[in-house]
């Protein structure tokens, strides 16, 4: 019988932010692919829901409470997952955010943006996604095979209003996507990849007062990104899935340094 092209059976893989709405849809995913997933998050109380709720499932995982920008405790967690399953095969780099103070509010203009929200919200998000890279690739070098899969934005190619310190951040995701696919493969072996998916607009507990009111009825903002979007709806979760496996898998043996939209026609539609 030949190999199963997007098999992930018995691979380890670890996601960041994998308590939250989308690493959690991706960690789920890999889980039920046949990966055996490390959920790493600073909230032990999320992490150890999302673990036992997997386990209930009949699904290999393991808690990794940490904080994705303390270095410490991202080479403890690898620790903890080479003690209990002696390899890293992936890691998705999903735990980001946003914070209020690097969004200029529809009343506001660039001038008042909090640095210290814009610092904190560029750290998060790209300083979360270089330190778990330095940290577990690491595992990766020495096994000369893996595969990195960053979360970036369609925010990145594209800038939304308001949003300037994500925006920003994302794009440098990309940017490093690409510089990292270069030094892993030069260095390291063609079987090192290292690409990113791009998610459209899903709804999550950050933004969803920003595109649905109280009544759940779209906000202008949400309207906006609707017209948008060819396919006119926002994204689901589960839809970051199969990309997700696709980019682990041997089906994409040659794949590496690329940005992969999942957003409903969002970036292909020029809005005439």
């Amino acid at each position: 019988m030949k190999k199963n092209l997007f098999s992930i059976h018995d691979q380890v893989a670890i996601i960041t932010g994998g308590a939250g709405v989308l690493g959690g849809a991706i960690a789920e995913g890999l889980a039920r692919a046949g990966a055996k997933v490390g959920i790493l998050s600073r909230t032990a109380e999320k992490v150890n829901k999302k673990v036992a709720d997997l386990k209930s499932q009949g699904l290999e995982a393991m808690p990794l409470v940490c904080d994705v920008l303390n270095e410490n405790q991202l080479e403890a967690a690898r620790q903890n997952v080479m003690d209990r399953w002696g390899r890293i095969d992936i890691l998705f780099n999903v735990a980001g955010g946003n914070l209020s103070g690097a969004t200029i509010g529809p009343e506001q203009n660039f001038f008042d943006l909090s640095i210290k929200d814009f610092d904190a919200v560029v750290a998060l998000n790209l300083k979360g996604t270089v330190l778990p890279t330095y940290v577990f690739a690491q595992q990766m070098a020495e096994q000369k095979r893996g595969s990195i899969v960053n979360i970036s934005s369609v925010t990145a190619p594209r800038p939304f209003t308001r949003v300037v310190g994500y925006s920003a951040a994302k794009a440098a995701i990309e940017n490093f996507t690409k510089w990292m696919a270069v030094e892993m493969a030069q260095k390291y072996g063609e079987e090192i990849r290292v690409n990113a998916i791009a998610p459209g607009v899903f709804i999550g507990e950050q933004n969803r007062r920003l595109l649905l009111d109280e009544h759940n009825e779209l906000t202008a903002r949400g309207r906006t990104i609707i017209d948008h979007t060819p396919m006119k709806r926002f994204g689901e979760p589960k839809e970051l899935i199969g990309a997700a496996v696709w980019l682990c898998s041997p089906a994409a043996a040659f794949v590496t340094g690329i940005v992969v939209p999942v957003d409903g026609g969002f970036t292909a539609f020029g809005g005439v």
